[in-house]
């Protein structure tokens, strides 16, 4: 796959892309638990969603067990839909709207569970999109500035 390598940076240091070694991860949607107060990933988990159907059963069971007012960031690698289907309504509760995209397409986003309205989100729904026009997406939320270069890419740094 082409165009900018998925990555996650909190306070400007790496803490996940897809082939950091330990973080390395395949098709589908790889989840950070944020910690906001100091600013890094209190955990990581990958969900095969391109390739299982049964990963994508567990992102959404996943999401659902978070708690509110979690801070999570959200990145996908290479192919995160043929299975996405039984995640999709929970992502959109958090607010991130993922129906209609397409194969090897590409999503991010950047959440306080509970709070959809502050979601950040941004996506390409076809794979010509998603290696051709990677857009960026600055916003200031829960006291941390979140910067998500798509392509599933994001910075977050924190602010006093």
């Amino acid at each position: 796959m082409g165009g900018q390598v998925p990555y996650v940076k909190l306070n400007g240091l790496l803490v996940w892309n897809y082939t950091a070694g330990q973080f390395r991860a395949i098709s589908g949607v790889n989840v950070i638990i944020v910690d906001p107060a100091n600013c890094t990933k209190k955990e990581w988990r990958h969900f095969g969603t391109g390739h299982s159907r049964s990963e994508a059963e567990e992102l959404r069971d996943y999401l659902q067990r978070l708690r509110h007012g979690t801070i999570l960031v959200g990145v996908t690698y290479d192919e995160p839909t043929a299975h996405l289907n039984a995640s999709k309504a929970t992502l959109s509760q958090l607010g991130v709207d993922v129906y209609g995209v397409a194969s090897r397409a590409a999503f991010a986003f950047a959440t306080r569970k509970g709070d959809r309205a502050r979601t950040v989100f941004k996506k390409q729904m076809n794979e010509k999109d998603a290696k051709r026009h990677p857009p960026r997406i600055f916003a200031t939320f829960s006291g941390a500035l979140y910067t998500i270069y798509h392509r599933s890419s994001l910075s977050l740094h924190c602010v006093p």
